[in-house]
């Protein structure tokens, strides 16, 4: 089962930076297309769960949930949306990819965690990856706004990392609160935040946003990526650890690389494939262990209900 959600939460991310590509590219202000995402996704989820008396409004007020939203919701994606103006859809997938080392790296520096030796191999392998993705765009353009571009999603990673690390402590500490509800207030936050951003920051015209492409990206956004992607890495977090999750961010770069050149005329060259299977690479290093416990408590599992 574990397995199984990661393989469709790293399937329904990979499509994701297309999506956000295709919505900033029509007009929409990146602020307020993120924040209106998140908001209605969780707004949505939040809801139904109510609904089904799984959770209470309280929940909305507590600080945990705010400070999730603030990390996981606003930081990350504030930053991706606006770059993805200046960066293609791939080389914002890969930088993403960076996530899992940033959590690696605030677990051994800031929290003092024992680091594993295969995990800091799986980075490396990583970033190599990474550098040689990018590479070929230093030789086609570099502008200003692609450095701060490609500068800001690696701030938001930050975020993220420090998001996700909390978001294991956040779940333990309401483990009789559903994953589901979690996230969904953690996005309200988060998308209220992104909404508020945009009032202040940016010209938002209402035909933009009722364009056909706007609303099919806003839309799959939504639905897809936020409802039920985000929902199954809150649940994937609640049941493994922050950093097995976070390697979607491994796997996704390859989707979305090859989604833009087929879908949206985005460049690629031997460079940036070898630096996509690169970083893949580095997904089995750093998983490894994880992967490792998971195959051996599914085989004891196995062995406890036929004997």
């Amino acid at each position: 089962m574990v397995v199984m959600n990661f393989v469709l939460m790293c399937l329904i991310f990979g499509t994701t930076f297309l999506g956000i590509k295709i919505g900033v590219d029509a007009g929409v202000p990146p602020f307020l297309s993120a924040g209106l995402r998140f908001f209605m996704a969780g707004l949505l989820l939040f809801g139904f769960m109510h609904w089904k008396e799984k959770t209470q409004l309280r929940l909305l007020f507590r600080k945990e949930v705010f400070l999730t939203g603030v990390c996981l919701t606003f930081g990350t994606f504030a930053t991706l949306y606006w770059a993805e103006q200046y960066v293609t859809s791939g080389i914002a997938a890969v930088l993403s990819a960076t996530g899992p080392m940033m959590i690696l790296v605030i677990q051994t520096v800031i929290l003092k965690q024992k680091g594993n030796r295969l995990s800091f191999m799986g980075c490396l392998v990583g970033l190599i990856g990474v550098a040689l993705l990018i590479l070929p765009s230093f030789s086609i353009k570099v502008s200003p706004f692609w450095m701060i571009g490609c500068f800001a999603i690696l701030v938001g990673e930050v975020f993220y990392a420090t998001g996700a690390i909390y978001t294991k402590h956040v779940v333990q500490k309401f483990e009789t609160t559903s994953p589901i509800a979690l996230n969904a207030a953690q996005m309200m936050h988060g998308g209220i935040l992104l909404i508020l951003l945009s009032l202040f920051t940016q010209d938002i015209q209402s035909d933009k946003l009722l364009s056909p492409a706007s609303i099919g990206s806003l839309f799959y956004l939504t639905i897809v990526g936020s409802m039920i992607g985000h929902t199954i890495f809150y649940w994937l977090v609640s049941r493994t650890n922050p950093v097995f999750p976070s390697t979607w961010l491994y796997i996704s770069p390859l989707i979305a690389v090859i989604l833009g050149v087929i879908f949206y005329d985005e460049y690629i060259s031997w460079l940036t494939a070898i630096g996509t299977v690169t970083i893949i690479a580095g997904t089995v290093l750093v998983n490894f262990k994880t992967l490792r416990e998971l195959r051996l408590r599914k085989r004891a599992a196995f062995w406890d209900v036929k004997h």
